[in-house]
């Protein structure tokens, strides 16, 4: 098995996540409204990827309160306190007033308590509205945050979509990852990123991306560099990509061994994630485009629970043990002796 060049990445992390940021960038998909001044928003942040609904903890259960997390007051929760009287609110919330919250959210586009209202002026808690119903708030927030917090990782290589699959091309500088996916892309395929791959961890798939400034632009040597988008349209570039197949290319070497039945199979695990990876030879006059299209289909066959290798393999080894028993029938001459077309 080649050497692994994956296993020293630096991985990084998030630490929080500014909530003035976070309303900047995701305010209007999330339909949320404001009730603090910007000061409170600048001063607030997110610690925690989970959001949480107080239900327990307005009812007076504390001791599990998920304090640091997104607090989501949805129809339920919203009706209770309606339910319970001012004082009641007012002595609810001078409970949770102890606790610090990142921010509060009434979905349903119900308008949030004056008791609910004033302990988040008071300690300058960002107060939200939003028209979203829980389970989308709650779905399109969580996507956000997971995101946001998971680790991740630059890599050195270029990502393209091969017929919907991830491929994540790496290799020495000048051994022809760049090359490779120019020609796919001129071949129909999409580009995800070349040269620097960033990468995360989301649930229990490793996501690629583009580097935010270099973006879909490649460099090819002796050409220079090259928009991708421009010269082939927005239908070549993907702005993200699950990576479902590593492939290393490596200068033909002579006294290397490759894989030549794809029995063996070899894995990449890449921030705890198995990724399958092929190792693949790159000589003068070898159509890598081509040999790429078949690693992409063969990985959509596995997936689909076809492996080309092991039924070949398990057919040769039926034929060995019978033509050990002599039960083994040359059938390179069998057809069907009406069919007298059988030769035009």
């Amino acid at each position: 098995m080649a050497e692994s060049r994956l296993q020293d990445l630096k991985i990084l992390h998030r630490e929080c996540y500014p909530v003035r940021d976070f309303f900047i960038r995701y305010g209007k998909d999330l339909q949320l409204v404001s009730y603090n001044p910007e000061e409170d928003l600048e001063a607030a942040h997110i610690i925690d990827s989970g959001l949480h609904r107080p239900g327990l903890a307005m009812a007076g259960y504390t001791k599990v309160y998920s304090s640091t997390q997104i607090q989501v007051i949805g129809h339920t929760e919203w009706n209770y306190l309606e339910s319970v009287g001012p004082e009641a609110r007012e002595k609810i919330f001078e409970n949770l007033s102890v606790f610090r919250a990142p921010m509060w959210v009434v979905t349903h586009a119900q308008v949030p308590h004056e008791e609910l209202k004033a302990m988040c002026n008071r300690l300058h808690i960002p107060l939200f509205s939003t028209t979203l119903h829980t389970f989308e708030f709650f779905k399109m927030s969580q996507r956000i945050l997971d995101e946001f917090f998971a680790p991740h990782a630059i890599i050195h290589g270029s990502l393209v979509d091969v017929y919907g699959v991830g491929m994540l091309y790496i290799g020495d500088s000048n051994v022809g990852k760049s090359e490779c996916v120019l020609d796919l892309v001129e071949s129909g395929h999409r580009m995800v990123a070349d040269d620097v791959v960033h990468i995360s961890h989301v649930g229990k798939s490793i996501i690629g991306r583009p580097d935010p400034l270099i973006k879909h632009h490649m460099e090819i040597r002796g050409v220079g560099i090259l928009d991708i988008r421009s010269m082939f349209g927005i239908h070549a570039i993907r702005k993200v990509k699950k990576i479902e197949m590593i492939v290393e290319l490596q200068p033909w070497k002579q006294d290397v061994s490759y894989e030549r039945t794809g029995l063996n199979e070899m894995e990449e695990c890449v921030m705890g994630v198995n990724i399958p990876k092929v190792v693949l030879p790159v000589a003068p006059g070898k159509n890598m485009t081509v040999i790429s299209e078949v690693i992409a289909m063969n990985a959509l066959m596995k997936m689909s629970g076809q492996n080309v290798a092991r039924d070949f393999n398990e057919s040769l080894m039926q034929k060995i043990k019978a033509k050990a028993k002599g039960e083994y029938t040359d059938d390179l001459l069998d057809f069907n002796p009406q069919n007298w077309s059988f030769y035009e």
